[in-house]
């Protein structure tokens, strides 16, 4: 795409993008004897871009200004192939050709307008797990700290290196820095095209004037209601003058860019007063023509800040161009090492905040200790086999329902697995692994908590091989759920209340009617019950109820009577257990579906 001698040019034309909207719509009732009024709905188009064309080159920051609701961030979207293309006319090229979803995202990065970090990161290590992700594995791990301390020092990062990110329950670096950091997570890699979504928020006037030194040439695009009024060079002769040319000259002493947004806005509330100036930036023979720019060896790391002192309203789109390609591949590793990366960086993280495992051990051992105390040294008589069975079921149940608890964590590494597979820097078949892997030692904690507190409390039956399988079916159970969880996490908790309905403990497999047994089967609660009931009962040794007839003792209720009087006969305990394992493979795999359909993040 580009020799030595020819510079990168991203040109974009005639982009125009619309979405349907509704419209209330009001029509008399003709059979009613009153004056009433029905409200229906037609559908209408609301134009978001209207024809907009410019181009950004090698070494060149395009910004685009313009008032609330003017189109910038889909004009951003747009060009980031953010948009779907059956619902974006014009074209985005690069050099000439025309730029496809999945190479933009290998020579680009997209920098959005929420910082979503991990916040008991430090500063140094959230960049070196970004070049971890971002950089090739040829690349030798001095070099990439000497890339991460490059990127500090660009960004003005030194002081803050060694600070956490923090949030609001934990003080870290300032919202400046962080927005700083976000940016240098995405910029790591040295894309070609840089986006940055209000890339300012949060940044003071030193950082402004740190930026002004920087940026050399700025071109901007002013919009209003999706149409460009003014498209050009910031620079005061040229504004200065279109603006002249237009009959509303700067004031003297007025900022150029405030006085450019203040006029859109009053134009965009007078009658005709938007087309006018659309029209005369049309026709303006001072539009910036193709120039020759500036050349910066290697990478080019810009951060910004507000164009103005107390402007409020920041640039919404940079693109900058840098000499050295990309990486050539679709992903930067191969997908072992991605997970690698994952696991230690949520390691990382997790280790700064042990207080919530704690507060998970905590709450797992209350309860453990409350159905121990309930449940103490169950007798073996009818009642206590009512009580047992009782006390599988209630600790199945608290299991799925307790696994809901992850919630918490997944909507937060949500938003920021979005970000980072937006632009490749992970798969999400990774991110699948990884989220498999990294619940097993606390959940084989929890697992074993539970197991041990209440198994020779209660007095349930056998002896350390019973308990072994006792405590496996715990942990699948915290497993499977934890899967379930991330993967149907908006209707989990009904959806476990009627897997409980169907798993034959309130009502007996062969007494639920056949149009509903599929259900009996798929329910994920059956298999851990029905593996806890085998290995207290399943065993023709056991006698629960003993009678005496003259001199001889007789048995009045082994454990194959409980066996068949709960109707868990069709299968074996390590069947089931098996099973439940397999379920939440299951739903790992259609969680991976999920996220590669459904975690897209592309307009309509």
């Amino acid at each position: 795409m580009k020799t030595s001698t020819t510079p990168f040019i991203l040109v974009f034309n005639n982009l125009s993008y619309s979405v349907s909207t509704f419209k209330e719509v009001t029509l008399s009732c003709m059979f009613c004897q009153k004056d009433t009024e029905v409200l229906s709905m037609s559908s209408k188009s609301k134009m978001l871009l209207n024809d907009i064309s410019g181009e950004a080159r090698e070494g060149e920051v395009l910004a685009i200004l313009g008032p609330s609701g003017s189109g910038k961030t889909t004009l951003i979207d747009a060009l980031a192939g953010r948009i779907s293309k059956e619902s974006l006319r014009g074209s985005v090229t690069m050099n000439g050709e025309n730029m496809e979803s999945g190479d933009l995202k290998v020579i680009s990065a997209y920098v959005m307008q929420d910082d979503l970090l991990y916040p008991m990161l430090t500063v140094e290590e959230t960049l070196m797990f970004s070049a971890e992700f971002r950089l090739p594995r040829t690349l030798s791990k001095s070099k990439k700290l000497a890339r991460v301390q490059d990127v500090i020092d660009e960004l003005g990062l030194r002081d803050a290196a060694k600070t956490i990110i923090g949030d609001e329950g934990q003080r870290g670096i300032s919202g400046g820095e962080r927005r700083r950091v976000s940016i240098g997570v995405d910029i790591i890699h040295d894309p070609v095209l840089l986006f940055l979504d209000e890339p300012t928020s949060g940044l003071d006037s030193s950082c402004a004037f740190m930026v002004a030194r920087v940026l050399q040439r700025i071109a901007l695009i002013f919009l209003s209601h999706g149409e460009i009024v003014y498209y050009g060079s910031s620079m005061m002769m040229n504004l200065s003058l279109f603006l002249s040319d237009f009959g509303r000259p700067i004031p003297e002493n007025d900022e150029r860019t405030e006085f450019m947004l203040d006029l859109c806005r009053e134009l965009e509330g007078a009658v005709g007063g938007r087309k006018s100036i659309v029209a005369g930036n049309a026709k303006s023979p001072l539009k910036v023509s193709s120039q020759k720019m500036m050349k910066r060896p290697n990478s080019c790391l810009i951060y910004s800040s507000e164009y103005s002192n107390g402007s409020k309203h920041s640039f919404t789109l940079m693109l900058t161009t840098f000499v050295q390609h990309g990486a050539s591949q679709k992903f930067a590793n191969p997908f072992w090492d991605e997970i690698i990366v994952l696991v230690k960086r949520s390691l990382t993280n997790s280790k700064r905040k042990p207080e919530l495992l704690l507060h998970k051990i905590g709450a797992v051992v209350v309860v453990a200790s409350i159905l121990a105390s309930l449940f103490w040294n169950l007798d073996k008589t009818e009642v206590g086999v009512q009580e047992r069975t009782g006390f599988f079921a209630f600790m199945v149940t608290t299991i799925f329902f307790g696994s809901s608890e992850v919630l918490a964590v997944f909507v937060q590494d949500r938003y920021i697995f979005m970000r980072e597979t937006s632009y490749n820097a992970y798969r999400r078949s990774s991110y699948n692994i990884y989220r498999s892997i990294i619940v097993i030692p606390r959940l084989l904690i929890l697992a074993f908590l539970l197991a041990s507190i209440t198994f020779w409390s209660i007095g349930l039956n056998g002896r350390f091989p019973s308990f072994l399988f006792y405590f496996l079916t715990i942990f699948v159970s915290l497993w499977a759920g934890d899967s379930l969880v991330i993967l149907g996490y908006i209707v989990v908790v009904p959806l476990i209340g009627i897997f409980l309905l169907f798993s034959g403990f309130f009502i007996h497999r062969d007494r639920i009617p056949t149009y509903w047994i599929w259900f009996h089967y798929i329910s994920i609660v059956k298999y851990p019950l029905q593996a806890m009931l085998l290995n207290e009962f399943d065993d023709p040794n056991v006698c629960l109820v003993e009678g005496v007839i003259t001199q001889n003792k007789s048995c009045l209720l082994t454990g194959l009577d409980v066996v068949r009087k709960q109707d868990v006969t069709d299968l074996r305990k390590w069947s089931c257990l098996w099973i439940t394992l397999a379920l939440g493979i299951f739903y790992r795999i259609l969680f991976y579906f999920a996220l590669l359909f459904g975690s897209r993040n592309k307009r309509k």
